[in-house]
């Protein structure tokens, strides 16, 4: 569909695709960074069993067909200069000639994908970090069961014969859009550092996956996980393939970018918006002051910093993972999203609520928004739960404290204060995402943290992100971080009320 007010004036557009956990998103941006058209498609998930999810590389990227074939509709395609995606950090699994193998026991190939959130390779995890092997340091200390090490050993211990002993190649989703779209097998520093231990410095440690037990990736220089790695934005190869370029209805030989993991494209949509004339405390003050929170099915807590600091229980640091030249610190809460409508919809009113939501023709969320600004008063909102306490983890604390076993929703100060005394300053929230367009959620962040919510001016950043990189491909821009000032835009920002500052 075409964005109302979009522009359409004469100059270059960029492609940006978004693989989310349950959609392909697409959006044509210009140089501005403003959305002139966007379009999206549901894609298949399967839970063969308890905390298995799986998903299915040709059914994605026939999603990201539709999508973009849909947003270039009516566009001079010789103006089209650069597509850049972005993904879940999910895993993909194909043979030696890039066919997919089944990730399950039922054998099914075309469900070749075993999904970031699933929490199948436990024990594989508990043993890999109980080597505590120097690489951990890197994560927070402690690896991540949605990291893809503890995945692969699941592979190899659970479906030798069927899987392991046929692979050829085990891409991070993004990573594998982008070789579905050139034909080079390259990864992006992005995928590989934030999720597979490999150093932007040093490169792939040997010493690791033999004590593990997965020394026989060391192969053939590692040619099964990634051999030629990429800064985010780079161009890959002689670009758009003509099969590609056909399947995707886009011109071929345009530029095409190493990719990002989707949460980091949000960042990459946010965290260098021009803030002058808002009164920010950020101003005059450098990029690393600034925290990208990317709120959707889970949060995600983006801070860079010049040299590297390492926060225990957040992932990181890793070098030039999101914006070439910076240590980027990555603190999250799982499933953030997903356990919000968790708690709405089992609860035992639910049905009730719907109905007067749908007579009212709101969402529910906006619905119950507005009841709590009726019952609250004068009160701030969080004057309603003063005698309540939460524990915020149902599927596992991600940060700071890392441990799976814990199980609700809100943690964003106390991942904030885990940065700041490991040596990060913050003082500016950049949210966006799927639940930054909940105004109680936003005001809420602003309220329990005491710092300013800057939300921008396109909902939609992680496209924006996404595109940022097909214009850095492109040659359009000089940097990221040009790129990044040229196209992201403050929107809204939302302060602190006195009353809940802390």
């Amino acid at each position: 569909m075409e964005v109302p007010g979009g522009d359409r004036e004469p100059g270059s557009y960029y492609v940006g695709v978004d693989v989310g956990t349950g959609s392909v998103r697409a959006a044509l941006v210009d140089q501005r960074g403003t959305l002139v058209a966007f379009a999206d498609q549901p894609i298949n998930q399967w839970e063969p069993q308890f905390n298995h999810h799986e998903q299915s590389s040709e059914d994605i990227w026939a999603a990201c067909c539709v999508v973009t074939k849909k947003v270039v509709q009516g566009i001079n395609l010789n103006r089209i200069r650069g597509l850049g995606f972005d993904a879940t950090c999910s895993l993909v699994v194909l043979d030696k000639e890039f066919r997919p193998l089944p990730v399950n026991h039922e054998g099914d190939p075309h469900r070749n994908i075993i999904m970031w959130l699933d929490h199948r390779a436990i024990s594989q995890v508990h043993r890999i970090n109980e080597t505590k092997h120097s690489v951990l340091q890197y994560v927070g200390g402690v690896m991540s069961v949605e990291m893809q090490a503890p995945k692969l050993l699941w592979l190899k211990e659970n479906l030798r014969e069927t899987c392991w002993d046929k692979a050829g190649h085990f891409f991070d989703l993004p990573d594998f859009l982008s070789w579905k779209a050139t034909g080079v097998p390259a990864r992006s520093l992005c995928s590989l550092v934030c999720k597979w231990t490999y150093s932007a410095e040093k490169g792939w440690d040997d010493s690791f996956w033999k004590v593990i037990g997965l020394e026989d990736l060391i192969a053939n220089n590692y040619n099964k996980i990634g051999n030629k790695v990429l800064p985010p934005g780079a161009s890959l190869g002689s670009g758009l393939t003509p099969e590609a370029a056909k399947d995707l209805g886009l011109p071929a030989g345009i530029a095409v970018a190493a990719s990002l993991i989707d949460a980091h494209a949000g960042g990459l949509g946010v965290i260098g918006a021009d803030v002058r004339g808002h009164g920010l405390a950020c101003e005059g003050q450098p990029v690393t002051s600034r925290l990208a929170v990317i709120c959707g099915t889970s949060s995600c807590h983006m801070g860079i910093s010049k040299n590297p600091i390492f926060v225990p229980g957040v992932w990181g640091p890793y070098f030039s993972a999101m914006v070439p030249g910076f240590w980027l610190n990555e603190g999250g809460q799982s499933v953030t999203g997903k356990l919000i409508d968790h708690m709405v919809q089992g609860h035992a009113v639910f049905p009730e609520l719907q109905a007067k939501a749908t007579a009212r023709c709101q969402s529910v969320y906006a619905y119950l928004n507005s009841h709590l600004d009726l019952i609250k008063k004068t009160q701030p909102v969080g004057f309603l739960t003063v005698d309540l306490h939460v524990w915020p983890d149902f599927h596992g604390n991600r940060s700071p404290l890392a441990d799976l076993t814990l199980k609700g929703m809100f943690g964003t100060r106390l991942i904030i204060e885990a940065m700041e005394t490991a040596g990060h300053s913050i003082s500016t929230l950049f949210l966006c995402g799927g639940l930054s367009k909940n105004p109680l959620f936003v005001q809420m962040h602003a309220d329990i943290t005491g710092m300013p919510v800057v939300l921008s001016q396109e909902v939609e950043s992680v496209l924006v992100g996404a595109a940022i990189l097909g214009a850095c491909a492109s040659g359009d821009f000089a940097s990221v971080q040009e790129a990044m000032a040229r196209m992201s835009k403050v929107g809204k920002v939302v302060f602190p009320r006195c009353e809940d500052k802390r």
